[in-house]
Order: structure tokens, then C-alpha cells, then sequence
């Protein structure tokens, strides 16, 4: 397994964001339930990660020498179940179950039901702890190949758990950890600004002993160097790697753009062929 960024097809990254866009809206709609705002955010982000920066092989999910990718913002988890399907772990068909009884895909990752997913994630300020855990046991065993890759979101930030996570990281010297921060500016109450305002995030993790760097979390070829470079850069720094991508809270959907009231409401029928025309899903070939 190699990462391939640096020879990556940057308009086959954009379509399988765009294609993951579409997966979110179809499986939102059929649940009627879900979270859409911080699933479309993140896409381009994850579409980087499993199209071109991630070390991994569906065909052997449990390769010890895999990177791994911790989702802590465990409600954006179509996000993770559109890529998860689109390279290969999953057939697409299984999306239109989400949030059925008996499916493989809940409402937040199941580690034990669903393919390609690392860790049960949810609760939410859990997860960077949880990549720490891993990338220390990955040192520990002598493997020092895989990089372990966690996804937060903003709002999540307020969580005390967080900080103690970005505390340990560089007292552990953990340079197999990257936190990636999908700041989109939105949660569930409205703006982070007013909920409890996050300041400069960049600046509080370089204030914990990481290398911090900031992006346009929707700028695909930015996105994949800096994506693609992080590991590299935190061995060169000696300390762990956090990237804050900036995004758009529904990106894709101009209805649903910087708009909080889409955090955690699935469009209705009418809702998602607007946003299913805008994305240009019918552009789609099934897999």
C-alpha cells in the first residue's frame, strides 16, 4: 500500500467528492433522518483521504499496515459510508439503508458491523484520544509506517476531552497522529462564535506542541498537499500534525449552505431532488 497523492487525478478526487455529495442526500432522504451540514463539509476532505492519501486496501481491511482513519465527529458518519462504498469496502446498494433496523449503517460508525471502520464514534470529544491510543500502540509494536488520521468537527472542540487528547500527543512524541478540524463554523445550537466561541484553533494547538497549519477544506489540490504532506511535516517538526480545513457548512447545497438549521434534518422528497439537480447526480453511473 502507498499514499498516491502526489499523482493523484485531482478531477477524479472532486467527482468522488461530488459523487459522495450525492450518496449523502439519497441516503439522508431515504432514512428521513441524519445529518447532512457536516457530512457535505467534510466530503471533499475524506474524498482526499480514500482517493488518494490513505494507505488502504479494502480487500484487507485489517492490514496492520494500514493508515487509519478515526471519524470523531461520528454524526457526519454518511460522509464516511459514501467513501467507504465508492473505493470498494461496501456495495452502494447498502446506502439506502441507513438507520434501518439491521443494517450495517447507523446513525454513528459501528466498528463491529461495518466494514472499514476503525472505531464505534459518536460521543462526541472522544476521538483524537482514542487516534492517540492507536498511534502510540502502532509505535509501541514497531510499526512506524501508518499514520492515524482524525476527523473533528468545530463545535466538537468545546469538549474538554479534546484538550487533554492534545496535551498527550506531544508529550508522547506522537508524529503518526494527524487531527484534521472540519471548521465549518456551525453546530447544532448555531454559531460556534456565540455557543462558545473557539478563537484562533490553529494557535491553541500550536499553544499545545503541535505543528498547526490552516487550508480551504473544499480546494481539493490544496487539500492533498497538505493532506499528503502532514505526516512528513510533523517528523520534520517532532511533534504531532493538526490541519484546520475552513468549509462550508452544506457545501454543495446552496439551501443547505451556512445554514445550521440543516446540522441534523434530512431533506424531505422535494428537498433532495432540488439538491440531487444542483449536485448533478443524474450525471451518476451505478457502480
Amino acid at each position: 500500500m502507498t499514499r498516491t497523492w502526489q499523482t493523484a487525478d485531482v478531477g477524479a478526487v472532486e467527482e468522488l467528492a461530488r459523487g459522495m455529495r450525492c450518496d449523502i442526500v439519497e441516503m439522508l432522504a431515504e432514512a428521513g433522518s441524519g445529518h447532512p451540514g457536516g457530512s457535505l463539509s467534510a466530503a471533499d476532505i475524506v474524498a482526499v483521504l480514500y482517493g488518494a492519501v490513505l494507505r488502504h486496501d479494502p480487500a484487507r481491511p485489517d492490514d496492520p499496515d494500514r493508515d487509519r482513519f478515526v471519524l470523531s465527529k461520528g454524526h457526519a458518519a454518511p460522509v464516511l459510508y459514501a467513501a467507504l462504498a465508492r473505493t470498494g469496502y461496501f456495495g452502494r446498494d447498502h446506502l439506502k439503508t441507513l438507520r434501518k433496523l439491521g443494517s450495517m449503517l447507523q446513525g454513528h460508525p459501528d466498528s463491529t458491523k461495518t466494514p472499514g471502520v476503525e472505531i464505534s464514534t459518536g460521543s462526541l470529544g472522544q476521538g483524537l484520544a482514542v487516534s492517540n491510543g492507536m498511534a502510540l500502540a502502532l509505535r509501541r509494536d514497531g510499526r512506524t509506517g501508518p499514520t492515524v488520521f482524525c476527523l473533528l468537527g468545530d463545535g466538537e472542540l468545546q469538549e474538554g476531552e479534546v484538550w487533554e487528547a492534545a496535551m498527550f500527543a506531544p508529550h508522547h512524541g506522537l508524529t503518526n497522529v494527524v487531527a484534521i478540524v472540519d471548521h465549518n463554523g456551525l453546530q447544532i445550537d448555531g454559531a460556534c462564535s456565540e455557543v462558545m466561541c473557539l478563537g484562533d484553533i490553529a494557535q491553541k494547538f500550536r499553544a499545545f506542541g503541535w505543528d498547526a497549519v490552516e487550508c480551504d477544506g473544499h480546494d481539493v489540490p490544496g487539500l492533498l498537499e497538505t493532506l499528503g504532506t502532514a505526516r512528513e511535516r510533523a517528523e520534520a517538526a517532532g511533534r504531532p500534525a493538526a490541519v484546520v480545513c475552513h468549509t462550508v457548512k452544506g457545501k454543495g447545497v446552496s439551501f443547505m449552505e451556512g445554514n445550521a438549521d440543516w446540522h441534523g434534518k434530512a431533506p424531505n422528497r422535494e428537498e433532495a431532488a432540488a439538491a440531487l439537480a444542483e449536485l448533478r447526480c443524474s450525471e451518476e453511473v451505478a457502480k
